[in-house]
């Protein structure tokens, strides 16, 4: 008896799989793509282990992702010994002027970011009439002309002239209240706030990331809860997020957290804490109770994240050793002011007494000698650049209050400064918790030109090579795939940004290949001017910017929308 040349169904299902697997590799060998990188270790964002797989690219997307057989691409690069990680992200950027001059991002491209998140308290729009004469009347090394008005007009204005990171930005608070009260010390009338509202649903519409607060400065310190709620609850119809320097990361940081869990309760809109520190050492065992009162507000469902920078020391100016209500009407006025010789008495008997209503970083720092001066704009004062303000003031004969008050008048700026405030042990602390990001708090800029005119904290060129570097492959605090998941997948996501953040199939081409045995920053105090090494190759939007270390003067960045404007299409 004859055997039936059918085939079972067991066999006929193996052949049939057998056959789709041998074309699908076959159309894999056969595909050409733009870029296709071999042999690296992909950590794809999420935080699972890296596995070896190969990377493909076409247009400004992920085309393909695993063994890519023998595919072939415009360009081929070999990441043997490599890592493969989606762009970073930098959440908390102040590269909104260093960028009008320099489209390039050089000391941020290359550690590895491609996107860079700017808003603290203060935006690039919207502006008004008086704002824009201000800026530009207030500019210091860098200079640029104001030819935008509100803030997604500024972030297209970076498109148009050339940028190589992405860019997006959450509302200034204090740059809607300028907008509307001016630089007064004084609740918005009814009718005002309904102003600032409307100003809110505008910039939400046209593709903001949500409220960005800061609330030691002024004119942001003169926001009551109240008023920060309201504009919360426009952001919060848009899918936006609040965002906030808290009032106090000093002696009232519990109630400082306090402040922004009831106007993430209330807003009912996620809520993150801009660079997380107890800062002061009387502080510092404080660091504890706060990570617990975040974790339980985590744990009762409210959406509270945080983000810090790998460094002991924060940057600002002069002005955050003055009172608030000192600095109303805008540091112009002030300087005036300063001619009075009793209001002057006053306020730096203001300055000297314990700060237990606003944050004095001067106090917090503990001693004239742990605040560096960093940034002037006369060229008189430049010689001072790098000298700590304890050694000035000696210097000048003169105490450090008056010697604050004789800088900030004598240049007309806020002065540029560096605090030594936190603890080492702290910044490992915080960098154990999985819900915090990564952001520099500084310009993205370059060791040459116009930037060699002042100093800058070390955070500028190295944040993200010191965590990588230092404190993941040397110290190991916590593994390599954790630091990109947060660098990554986790901000893209708390920013509900869509198509970026990992690398799969369809996602955005934002791609860094970089040595995790070679990666290291190398600016520090005394010589901040000094770009990271060890990131090999970049990608935004598909487009390479680096290449084997080096600057390919591409300049492929996008302005990103948020997710309220993708309600509103």
């Amino acid at each position: 008896m004859s055997r039936s040349p059918i085939l079972s169904a067991p066999r006929l299902w193996f052949v049939m799989l057998f056959l789709i697997v041998s074309l699908t590799a076959l159309g894999t060998a056969c595909r050409r793509y733009d870029v296709v990188i071999r042999n690296g270790t992909l950590y794809d964002g999420t935080g699972r282990p890296p596995r070896r797989a190969d990377v493909a690219m076409t247009g400004d997307r992920i085309a393909a992702v695993g063994d890519l057989g023998n595919a072939s691409g415009d360009e081929v690069v070999d990441a043997e010994g490599l890592a493969v990680a989606p762009g970073f992200i930098n959440m908390l950027s102040w590269a909104t002027e260093s960028l009008l001059v320099d489209g390039r991002s050089l000391s941020d491209i290359k550690q590895g970011v491609t996107l860079e998140i700017f808003g603290e308290g203060s935006s690039m729009g919207p502006l008004s009439p008086e704002m824009k004469a201000r800026a530009e009347r207030t500019q210091g090394d860098l200079q640029y002309e104001v030819t935008w008005t509100t803030l997604w007009e500024y972030l297209e204005t970076l498109e148009q002239r050339g940028v190589s990171p992405n860019v997006a930005s959450f509302i200034g608070a204090a740059t809607i209240r300028e907008h509307v009260i001016g630089l007064e010390d004084r609740p918005p009338t009814a009718a005002e706030l309904e102003r600032m509202r409307g100003l809110v649903r505008q910039e939400m519409e046209a593709g903001a990331l949500g409220i960005g607060s800061s609330l030691i400065y002024a004119p942001g310190v003169y926001a009551s809860t109240e008023e920060l709620i309201e504009l919360c609850k426009v952001a919060a119809k848009y899918d936006g997020k609040y965002i906030s320097h808290l009032r106090s990361e000093g002696t009232r940081l519990l109630e400082a957290i306090d402040e922004l869990l009831r106007i993430a309760r209330e807003a009912k809109i996620p809520a993150e804490i801009y660079h997380l520190k107890a800062a002061g050492e009387a502080t510092w065992p404080t660091l504890d109770a706060a990570i617990a009162k975040i974790e339980e507000a985590r744990a009762a469902g409210l959406k509270i994240t945080a983000d810090m920078y790998t460094y002991t020391a924060g940057a600002t100016g002069l002005t955050a050793a003055v009172p608030p209500s000192a600095l109303e009407g805008g540091l112009e006025e002030f300087i005036k002011r300063l001619r009075d010789p009793t209001w002057r008495r006053q306020v730096a008997e203001a300055m000297r007494q314990p700060a237990t209503d606003w944050e004095s970083l001067y106090q917090a720092a503990g001693s004239s000698d742990r605040v560096l001066l960093v940034q002037f704009r006369s060229d008189a004062l430049k010689p001072l650049t790098g000298k700590t303000l304890g050694k000035v003031a000696r210097q000048r004969g003169t105490s450090d209050i008056d010697t604050i008050l004789d800088l900030i008048a004598e240049d007309g700026t806020r002065v540029g400064a560096v605090y030594f405030l936190m603890s080492e042990e702290n910044v490992r602390k915080q960098l154990r918790l999985p819900w915090v990001t990564f952001g520099s708090d500084a310009g993205s800029l370059a060791p040459e030109g116009v930037f060699l005119e002042s100093s800058v904290h070390p955070r500028a060129y190295g944040n993200v090579a010191r965590l990588l570097g230092r404190y993941v492959r040397d110290e190991k605090l916590i593994p390599l795939e954790a630091a990109i998941h947060r660098l990554s997948a986790l901000p893209a996501r708390n920013l509900g940004l869509e198509g970026r953040g990992l690398l799969e199939t369809g996602m955005f081409a934002d791609v860094v290949v970089f040595d995790p045995e070679k990666i290291a920053d190398h600016a520090t105090y005394e010589k901040p001017h000094q770009l990271a090494s060890g990131v090999e190759h970049v990608w935004v939007n598909g487009v390479q910017v680096l290449k084997e270390g080096e600057h390919t003067d591409a300049r492929p960045g996008r302005a990103l929308k948020g997710p309220g404007a993708r309600r509103t299409r």
